[in-house]
């Protein structure tokens, strides 16, 4: 299998260079798992999380063979093209305190791509990382709740496309697909991406509460999809409308002809983007 930046004569593990460019304070490096090839990071964390796994604890693969997407859509996760990863968090929250929780990880995945590899993505709401109109990851965020309905843990999963060509895509992803790879000519170091992300996430979850506005201010300014034409499908129902702002914890607010609504569920796509003409 080849993946991440091995060159010859290297016995350094990825799990040994990851936590090589995590600096010395980072204080989950302990919790760092390393797998070459899952199901899906989420699900062995999940069951990590099930067993007693702490905050910060962390899964990373270098394969997913059933990689989940938003809405049950799979992620394409091939063998040596991305960092898949998954954090576990523990706020002790009433779950509607944690709406704005894939915002702020959006934000995390922003700062974290710019310090490693001087990119800029937005993020098409909610959970798409994007680069021009090109989709360069996705994060999907589960909750585990208590029996009184408290939160029991929090599990965010992030991929980010980092070596593929356009060929390595499937067909029906050519037209929407973009890697790190393909949009700098400098190489990408897949396992200073994978300390980065931690580090911002980390940072974002000492802010999470405490910083929510920041943290939502800064997601308005990376979210293409603000003034832009909408489609919003809810099962049988397609409506267009124009994207106008993000509240408070999240949700889409949609113009649709003088009557504003807020989105937070459903299909919403951007005009220009993913094949919507």
């Amino acid at each position: 299998m080849v993946y991440w930046q091995k060159k010859a004569g290297d016995d350094c593990t990825v799990k040994e260079k990851i936590l090589a460019c995590l600096p010395p304070d980072y204080p989950w490096a302990e919790y760092l798992h390393w797998y070459d090839s899952v199901g899906s990071t989420n699900d062995v964390l999940k069951q990590l999380a099930l067993n007693g796994a702490p905050e910060g604890t962390a899964v990373l693969a270098a394969r997913q063979t059933n990689g989940h997407g938003r809405m049950g859509r799979s992620f394409h996760s091939p063998a040596g093209k991305g960092v898949y990863l998954s954090l576990l968090l523990r706020p002790d929250c009433d779950p509607n305190q944690l709406l704005h929780l894939t915002c702020a990880v959006g934000v995390a995945m922003c700062r974290a791509l710019e310090e490693s590899t001087g990119l800029r993505p937005g993020i098409k709401w909610t959970n798409d990382l994007v680069y021009g109109k090109r989709k360069l990851g996705g994060i999907l965020t589960t909750l585990g709740l208590t029996s009184d309905h408290r939160v029991d843990y929090a599990i965010t999963g992030i991929g980010i496309n980092c070596f593929q060509q356009l060929p390595d895509f499937p067909p029906e992803l050519q037209g929407t697909a973009t890697s790190l790879s393909m949009l700098t000519d400098e190489p990408v170091a897949a396992e200073a991406v994978a300390a980065s992300m931690l580090v911002q996430l980390h940072a974002m979850s000492d802010g999470l509460f405490s910083q929510k506005q920041q943290l939502m201010d800064s997601y308005r300014s990376r979210c293409i999809t603000l003034g832009q034409q909408i489609s919003l499908v809810r099962g049988n129902e397609l409506r267009h409308g124009t994207a106008v702002d993000v509240d408070a914890d999240g949700a889409l607010v949609v113009d649709f002809g003088g009557h504003l609504e807020t989105v937070s569920s459903g299909e919403v796509s951007v005009r220009g983007m993913y094949g919507y003409v």
